[in-house]
């Protein structure tokens, strides 16, 4: 058993113990996402397996936070956020914008591009080294500024 999953079952006992409810029923929920993906792929995940979970909850959990603000829900955009941050706290730290940038220009310099053109080279090279530190997004956005 991976040590990260171990952790969060150590840490839905200890929120059972606390009452704290909100920690617990995220705990829970993130446990049953790594347990579906142990079913759907028939092993048993590693840390890396189960931190891969962790951050796809989290991406979700911010697509959702996105919505419900779009659409004016603002009680739903708090729970949202709630269970990000406890997902933060199982997920390594995120790159800054700057540090992203900096890797950004040493591709880019590695591949030589010189336009929006080679985007496509520049985030397939850029990708593997900030996947899991860096929200792809972010890393798309900085991408894009630094060909134009």
């Amino acid at each position: 058993m991976s040590t990260l999953k171990e952790r969060l079952q150590a840490d839905i006992r200890a929120a059972m113990k606390e009452g704290d409810s909100e920690q617990r029923n995220t705990l829970r929920l993130m446990l049953a996402a790594i347990q579906q993906e142990e079913v759907d792929r028939q092993t048993e995940l590693d840390d890396a397996g189960v931190q891969a979970v962790l951050t796809k909850q989290a991406k979700q959990r911010r697509e959702s936070i996105a919505d419900y603000e779009a659409a004016g829900r603002t009680e739903m955009v708090a729970k949202e956020q709630a269970e990000l941050a406890v997902i933060a706290n199982y997920l390594p730290q995120m790159m800054s914008r700057e540090e992203i940038e900096q890797a950004a220009t040493a591709v880019i310099a590695q591949v030589g591009a010189t336009d929006i053109k080679s985007m496509g080279a520049v985030m397939g090279k850029l990708m593997p080294q900030v996947q899991g530190k860096a929200d792809g997004r972010l890393v798309n956005e900085v991408v894009r500024d630094l060909l134009r």
